[in-house]
């Protein structure tokens, strides 16, 4: 375990970051691995969570940054996901071995600490019930079925679902080959100068705010192209055309913001009130989406237009 927050397996070991300095510890634990404060709160009366050493007594004791925290957590559950058919999915495409999904946004793609129900996924498996045979054959995430990538909760746009155990094997393949084509529209705070870039940074979790996510140097390799759309005035902002070469949590908008870009409403890594949408939602869009067809290794690839909310902000025919 390195010094950072790492949590796998379900063992915590990390040194307690500054941004973490006074919180009580069964709410940190909660924001370092997602579990409920309950279920932390019965772990700690246990004994398995310690604080340098020493088995921590009551859940509301305050950490210190820099000490030594150790937990052994138990999975939430088993993974199973409710199917629910009053989730709303928008199929763009479908095939025996994968489904393209519009995500519309404010919509959770699969349950965590955050949302247990409603989610993207319980959509899914409520339409495709064969989804639960990739649970079954122990391939992903139990509680995620079929994800291959993901979208932040407020994002739009395309997502390709694994249907059946051949279309996970070669989508994931591929995304590890960074082989899968994933373009966004976004608008930015204020006018990008150069036509065309690239953001090269490694991103990691923040040190200061352990549920934010940041550019380090000792984070993962992250790669993120851009290329100007359209300058717009009053106020200044720049439509983007964005590329993912990587897919790191969070990635298009810590990089944005890591150039003095943020994407307009990011409430998380944006630093303006102005603008804003009625929605409040972050103005990202997953515009277009291509990969080699599981079964015949043929280039697909699907496009769909900016939603309503953020075509209405902008204009693209001044490109």
């Amino acid at each position: 375990m390195s010094d950072t927050d790492e949590f796998e397996d379900g063992r915590l070991n990390v040194v307690v970051p500054g941004g973490l300095d006074g919180v009580r510890c069964d709410r940190a634990l909660a924001m370092l691995t997602g579990r409920p404060r309950a279920l932390i709160a019965a772990v700690i009366a246990t004994g398995a969570v310690s604080v340098d050493g020493a088995a921590l007594k009551k859940a509301s004791t305050p950490l210190v940054s820099g000490q030594r925290l150790v937990a052994t957590l138990p999975d939430i559950d088993d993974g199973w996901v409710e199917p629910d058919g009053s989730v709303s999915v928008d199929v763009v495409a479908e095939s025996t071995d994968f489904i393209v999904v519009n995500k519309a946004p404010g919509q959770v793609v699969h349950p965590g600490a955050g949302q247990r129900s409603g989610t993207l996924v319980a959509g899914l498996l409520a339409r495709y019930p064969e989804l639960d045979e990739l649970r079954q054959r122990g391939l992903g995430d139990p509680s995620r079925p079929g994800i291959v990538h993901r979208l932040d909760k407020g994002t739009s746009g395309l997502l390709v679902i694994a249907r059946s155990p051949l279309g996970y094997e070669r989508l994931h393949e591929q995304l590890a080959e960074r082989a899968i084509e994933r373009i966004y529209i976004g608008l930015v705070e204020g006018h990008v100068t150069e036509s065309r870039g690239v953001v090269d940074a490694p991103i990691g979790r923040s040190t200061r705010t352990p549920t934010m996510m940041a550019v380090r140097a000792d984070g993962r390799w992250a790669r993120t192209a851009y290329e100007v759309l359209s300058r717009l005035e009053s106020p200044r902002t720049t439509v983007l055309q964005l590329k993912l070469e990587t897919g790191r949590t969070h990635q298009i908008r810590v990089h944005l913001a890591s150039i003095g870009h943020p994407v307009v409403n990011d409430n998380r890594y944006g630093h303006r009130r102005e603008p804003r949408l009625e929605a409040e939602r972050v103005f990202l869009h997953a515009t277009r989406l291509g990969f080699h067809d599981p079964a015949t290794g043929e280039w697909t690839s699907f496009e769909v237009a900016l939603p309503e909310d953020l075509a209405a902000l902008i204009s693209l025919e001044d490109r």
